[in-house]
Protein backbone atom coordinates (compact mmCIF):
# COMPACT_ATOMS: atom_id res chain seq x y z
CA UNK A 1 0.00 0.00 0.00
CA UNK A 2 1.40 3.09 -0.76
CA UNK A 3 2.48 5.85 2.09
CA UNK A 4 -0.42 8.12 0.72
CA UNK A 5 -3.06 5.31 0.79
CA UNK A 6 -2.14 4.36 4.46
CA UNK A 7 -2.07 8.33 5.48
CA UNK A 8 -5.60 8.80 4.21
CA UNK A 9 -6.89 5.79 6.07
CA UNK A 10 -5.39 6.09 9.02
CA UNK A 11 -6.64 9.88 9.76
CA UNK A 12 -10.00 8.52 8.38
CA UNK A 13 -10.46 5.82 11.12
CA UNK A 14 -8.35 7.46 13.95
CA UNK A 15 -11.29 7.79 15.97
CA UNK A 16 -12.52 4.53 16.06
CA UNK A 17 -12.28 2.91 19.80
CA UNK A 18 -13.48 -0.74 19.36
CA UNK A 19 -15.15 -2.25 22.40
CA UNK A 20 -13.60 -6.07 23.93
CA UNK A 21 -15.66 -8.57 23.17
CA UNK A 22 -16.11 -11.63 25.32
CA UNK A 23 -17.99 -14.27 23.73
CA UNK A 24 -20.48 -16.41 25.53
CA UNK A 25 -21.34 -20.19 25.28
CA UNK A 26 -24.93 -19.72 23.78
CA UNK A 27 -24.64 -20.91 20.36
CA UNK A 28 -26.83 -22.18 17.68
CA UNK A 29 -28.73 -22.48 14.97
CA UNK A 30 -32.22 -22.77 15.65
CA UNK A 31 -34.90 -22.51 12.65
CA UNK A 32 -38.52 -21.33 12.79
CA UNK A 33 -40.96 -19.68 10.37
CA UNK A 34 -40.60 -16.46 9.16
CA UNK A 35 -43.40 -14.16 9.82
CA UNK A 36 -45.37 -12.06 7.22
CA UNK A 37 -46.10 -8.41 8.23
CA UNK A 38 -47.00 -5.52 6.16
CA UNK A 39 -44.46 -3.17 5.12
CA UNK A 40 -44.94 -0.40 6.92
CA UNK A 41 -44.57 -2.43 9.67
CA UNK A 42 -41.62 -3.49 8.86
CA UNK A 43 -40.65 -0.25 8.58
CA UNK A 44 -41.43 0.92 11.82
CA UNK A 45 -39.44 -1.99 13.58
CA UNK A 46 -36.34 -1.96 11.05
CA UNK A 47 -34.20 -0.19 13.87
CA UNK A 48 -34.08 0.26 17.69
CA UNK A 49 -34.78 3.50 19.43
CA UNK A 50 -31.55 5.18 19.81
CA UNK A 51 -31.86 5.33 23.80
CA UNK A 52 -29.46 3.73 26.27
CA UNK A 53 -29.79 0.02 27.35
CA UNK A 54 -28.36 -1.09 30.19
CA UNK A 55 -26.02 -4.16 30.11
CA UNK A 56 -27.91 -6.79 31.72
CA UNK A 57 -30.52 -6.09 29.52
CA UNK A 58 -28.04 -5.94 26.35
CA UNK A 59 -28.51 -8.36 23.46
CA UNK A 60 -25.66 -8.93 21.10
CA UNK A 61 -26.04 -11.97 18.30
CA UNK A 62 -23.56 -12.58 15.50
CA UNK A 63 -24.06 -14.11 12.98
CA UNK A 64 -23.04 -15.90 9.69
CA UNK A 65 -25.64 -15.39 6.88
CA UNK A 66 -26.01 -17.79 4.43
CA UNK A 67 -26.37 -16.76 0.70
CA UNK A 68 -29.68 -16.01 -0.27
CA UNK A 69 -30.65 -15.35 2.93
CA UNK A 70 -32.29 -11.48 3.42
CA UNK A 71 -31.19 -9.25 6.28
CA UNK A 72 -34.46 -8.90 7.56
CA UNK A 73 -37.25 -10.86 9.94
CA UNK A 74 -40.01 -10.43 7.39
CA UNK A 75 -40.57 -10.77 4.00
CA UNK A 76 -44.10 -11.04 2.01
CA UNK A 77 -42.81 -12.90 -0.72
CA UNK A 78 -41.32 -16.51 0.93
CA UNK A 79 -37.98 -15.58 0.91
CA UNK A 80 -35.92 -16.74 3.10
CA UNK A 81 -35.00 -13.97 6.20
CA UNK A 82 -33.19 -14.02 9.55
CA UNK A 83 -36.25 -15.27 11.16
CA UNK A 84 -35.48 -18.81 9.44
CA UNK A 85 -32.23 -18.79 11.68
CA UNK A 86 -32.77 -16.89 14.80
CA UNK A 87 -35.58 -17.29 17.41
CA UNK A 88 -34.67 -14.62 19.29
CA UNK A 89 -37.34 -11.35 19.38
CA UNK A 90 -36.82 -7.82 19.69
CA UNK A 91 -33.25 -7.47 17.95
CA UNK A 92 -31.86 -5.75 14.66
CA UNK A 93 -29.30 -5.77 12.58
CA UNK A 94 -26.38 -3.10 12.96
CA UNK A 95 -25.82 -2.98 9.10
CA UNK A 96 -27.05 -5.17 6.13
CA UNK A 97 -25.51 -7.59 3.83
CA UNK A 98 -26.69 -8.02 0.63
CA UNK A 99 -29.31 -11.05 -0.27
CA UNK A 100 -25.85 -12.57 -2.56
CA UNK A 101 -23.29 -11.70 0.25
CA UNK A 102 -22.39 -13.79 2.95
CA UNK A 103 -21.13 -13.50 6.42
CA UNK A 104 -20.71 -11.23 9.79
CA UNK A 105 -23.93 -9.45 11.00
CA UNK A 106 -24.82 -8.29 14.16
CA UNK A 107 -27.93 -7.72 15.45
CA UNK A 108 -28.67 -6.16 18.82
CA UNK A 109 -31.51 -4.57 20.66
CA UNK A 110 -29.29 -1.71 22.03
CA UNK A 111 -29.75 1.45 19.64
CA UNK A 112 -26.98 3.12 21.07
CA UNK A 113 -24.51 0.10 19.81
CA UNK A 114 -26.71 -0.53 16.71
CA UNK A 115 -25.60 3.26 15.40
CA UNK A 116 -21.83 3.23 16.73
CA UNK A 117 -21.35 0.25 14.66
CA UNK A 118 -23.58 1.53 11.04
CA UNK A 119 -22.95 5.41 11.50
CA UNK A 120 -20.84 6.87 9.06
CA UNK A 121 -19.03 8.93 11.58
CA UNK A 122 -18.25 6.09 13.81
CA UNK A 123 -15.93 4.75 11.05
CA UNK A 124 -16.05 1.64 12.11
CA UNK A 125 -14.14 -0.83 9.74
CA UNK A 126 -15.41 -3.89 8.19
CA UNK A 127 -13.05 -6.35 6.66
CA UNK A 128 -14.25 -8.65 3.21
CA UNK A 129 -13.13 -11.37 1.65
CA UNK A 130 -13.71 -10.74 -1.77
CA UNK A 131 -13.53 -13.14 -4.71
CA UNK A 132 -12.91 -11.32 -7.84
CA UNK A 133 -12.73 -12.49 -11.59
CA UNK A 134 -9.62 -12.14 -13.29
CA UNK A 135 -5.78 -10.56 -12.06
CA UNK A 136 -6.11 -6.90 -10.71
CA UNK A 137 -2.40 -5.69 -10.43
CA UNK A 138 -0.95 -3.30 -8.05
CA UNK A 139 -1.96 -0.51 -9.88
CA UNK A 140 -5.64 -1.64 -10.01
CA UNK A 141 -5.69 -2.23 -6.25
CA UNK A 142 -3.90 0.80 -5.94
CA UNK A 143 -7.06 2.64 -7.12
CA UNK A 144 -9.29 1.38 -4.47
CA UNK A 145 -6.81 2.05 -2.01
CA UNK A 146 -6.74 6.11 -2.70
CA UNK A 147 -10.25 6.27 -3.45
CA UNK A 148 -12.81 5.98 -6.61
CA UNK A 149 -15.00 7.72 -7.82
CA UNK A 150 -18.71 5.88 -8.09
CA UNK A 151 -22.34 6.97 -9.16
CA UNK A 152 -22.60 8.53 -5.99
CA UNK A 153 -19.83 10.05 -4.76
CA UNK A 154 -15.93 9.74 -4.49
CA UNK A 155 -15.20 6.31 -1.61
CA UNK A 156 -12.34 7.01 1.56
CA UNK A 157 -9.53 5.33 1.07
CA UNK A 158 -9.90 1.39 1.24
CA UNK A 159 -6.98 -1.12 2.92
CA UNK A 160 -6.87 -3.90 -0.12
CA UNK A 161 -4.63 -7.05 -0.32
CA UNK A 162 -4.33 -9.83 -2.05
CA UNK A 163 -5.01 -13.02 0.17
CA UNK A 164 -4.82 -16.81 -0.79
CA UNK A 165 -8.56 -18.25 -1.22
CA UNK A 166 -9.68 -18.59 2.27
CA UNK A 167 -10.47 -22.25 4.05
CA UNK A 168 -14.11 -21.12 3.68
CA UNK A 169 -17.65 -23.35 3.42
CA UNK A 170 -18.30 -24.57 -0.35
CA UNK A 171 -21.47 -21.69 -1.25
CA UNK A 172 -24.63 -22.97 -2.24
CA UNK A 173 -25.65 -22.46 -5.23
CA UNK A 174 -21.66 -22.39 -5.85
CA UNK A 175 -19.72 -19.81 -8.07
CA UNK A 176 -20.37 -19.96 -11.52
CA UNK A 177 -16.65 -19.56 -13.27
CA UNK A 178 -16.33 -18.72 -16.47
CA UNK A 179 -13.52 -21.42 -18.51
CA UNK A 180 -9.93 -19.80 -18.73
CA UNK A 181 -10.47 -16.77 -16.66
CA UNK A 182 -8.37 -16.72 -13.48
CA UNK A 183 -10.08 -15.18 -10.14
CA UNK A 184 -7.95 -13.76 -7.13
CA UNK A 185 -9.34 -13.57 -3.36
CA UNK A 186 -8.77 -9.54 -1.59
CA UNK A 187 -9.08 -8.58 1.81
CA UNK A 188 -10.69 -5.00 1.70
CA UNK A 189 -11.55 -2.95 4.27
CA UNK A 190 -13.96 -0.24 4.16
CA UNK A 191 -14.85 2.76 6.86
CA UNK A 192 -18.33 2.89 5.17
CA UNK A 193 -21.39 1.24 4.13
CA UNK A 194 -22.87 2.54 0.94
CA UNK A 195 -25.26 -0.17 -0.94
CA UNK A 196 -23.48 -2.84 -2.79
CA UNK A 197 -20.23 -0.10 -2.56
CA UNK A 198 -17.63 -3.25 -2.42
CA UNK A 199 -19.21 -4.80 -5.15
CA UNK A 200 -19.41 -1.67 -6.98
CA UNK A 201 -15.90 -0.69 -6.32
CA UNK A 202 -14.56 -3.64 -7.71
CA UNK A 203 -16.70 -3.35 -11.32
CA UNK A 204 -14.97 0.28 -11.23
CA UNK A 205 -11.58 -1.19 -11.71
CA UNK A 206 -12.68 -4.22 -14.18
CA UNK A 207 -12.91 -6.83 -11.66
CA UNK A 208 -16.40 -7.86 -10.90
CA UNK A 209 -16.88 -9.75 -7.35
CA UNK A 210 -17.96 -13.07 -7.84
CA UNK A 211 -18.41 -13.71 -3.85
CA UNK A 212 -18.51 -11.51 -0.78
CA UNK A 213 -18.21 -12.48 2.67
CA UNK A 214 -18.02 -9.84 5.39
CA UNK A 215 -15.65 -11.29 7.99
CA UNK A 216 -15.18 -8.43 10.44
CA UNK A 217 -17.22 -5.66 12.10
CA UNK A 218 -14.71 -3.57 14.00
CA UNK A 219 -12.89 -6.18 16.36
CA UNK A 220 -15.73 -8.92 15.79
CA UNK A 221 -14.66 -11.93 13.86
CA UNK A 222 -16.94 -14.72 12.31
CA UNK A 223 -14.96 -17.08 14.14
CA UNK A 224 -15.18 -20.61 13.28
CA UNK A 225 -19.20 -19.74 12.98
CA UNK A 226 -21.29 -21.71 9.97
CA UNK A 227 -23.50 -20.45 7.37
CA UNK A 228 -26.67 -20.12 9.30
CA UNK A 229 -25.47 -20.32 13.05
CA UNK A 230 -25.44 -17.77 15.92
CA UNK A 231 -24.17 -16.82 19.12
CA UNK A 232 -24.54 -14.29 21.91
CA UNK A 233 -21.75 -12.29 22.79
CA UNK A 234 -21.17 -9.23 25.34
CA UNK A 235 -19.95 -6.08 23.89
Amino acid sequence: MSSRSRSAFRSASSSQSPSHLKQQKHSGSVRSGASHRSKSHQRKTSSVKKTPTSPEHRKVIIFNKPYDTLSQFTDGQGRKTLADFIPIKEIYAAGRLDRDSEGLMILTNDGILQARLTQPTSKSPKTYWVQVEGNPTEDDLDKLRLGVELKDGPTLPAQVERIEEPNVWQRTPPVRFRANIPTTWLAITIIEGRNRQVRRMTAHIGYPTLRLIRYSMGNTTLGELQPGQWKEITM
